[in-house]
């Protein structure tokens, strides 16, 4: 088995769950660190030839990763595209078991296993906490309706304030946000990064956690690992 993926969480997940089937992933695949695959540009760009040259047997690919016209332009070279949707940890383990079947592994992975169990496990919550979570600044952007991550923060006790809106990611002036008045603002290091130096000073007085992107937002084997650390970063802001 042959397979490029074009999604950094799932290039992961198959990594670890079918060792050497991997041949290309995207210049953003960062995990594992000692990934040694062809690099076939970006998520959002992706170099349709440098994939079709290295004869996959299956493309990896997610719904909201990457571009429909770059998916449709490997189907019309022949190649076979598996596109993921993921918009809640549910769904996540669902379609990771799938991904892993699909570049033939016959067992369950034990990191999968492990995963859900973390996430079942998670105690009951004393109480609601509100926040927004920018993704992006210049313009500023942050979490709207159906996303992965705000399932995962709401998992957590965590409702971010634009759940409702119309929009999954949309452009919000800071001092809309700030008018918000949220209890946090949860500030995750990509795809923006983030940083003490920059983000938190725009939200004077507001508690401000900065947590890991591979854990918000990433669906892999750091599943399993993500309600700790997230926990800990959560919890840490608000003390």
């Amino acid at each position: 088995m042959r397979v490029v993926s074009l999604v950094p969480s799932l290039t992961e997940a198959i990594a670890r769950s079918a060792p050497g089937a991997l041949v290309g992933a995207t210049d953003w695949c960062t995990h594992p660190a000692d990934l040694d695959v062809t690099r076939i540009g970006g998520t959002k760009n992706p170099k349709p030839e440098r994939i079709v040259s290295l004869a996959p047997d299956l493309v990896i690919a997610n719904e909201e990763e990457n571009r429909a016209p770059d998916l449709a332009a490997l189907r019309e070279a022949g190649l076979e595209v598996l596109v993921t949707e993921v918009r809640d940890v549910p769904q996540a383990f669902r379609e990771l078991a799938r991904v892993v079947e699909a570049c033939g592994v016959s067992a369950r992975p034990r990191w999968l296993d492990e995963a859900e169990e973390a996430w079942s496990a998670l105690p009951a919550r004393q109480g609601r906490t509100t926040a927004v979570v920018p993704i992006w600044r210049r313009p500023w952007m942050v979490l709207g309706r159906d996303t992965f991550a705000g399932d995962v923060l709401a998992r957590l006790g965590v409702d971010h304030l634009y759940a409702d809106h119309e929009d999954r990611y949309p452009k919000v002036p800071l001092e809309e946000l700030r008018a918000a008045a949220p209890d946090l603002v949860v500030l995750p290091d990509e795809p923006y990064r983030f940083t003490a130096d920059d983000g938190p000073e725009a939200f004077p007085g507001v508690p401000c956690a900065l947590v890991s992107g591979r854990h918000l937002t990433w669906y892999g084997p750091s599943l399993a690992e993500a309600p700790r650390a997230l926990g800990e970063a959560l919890r840490a802001a608000l003390r």
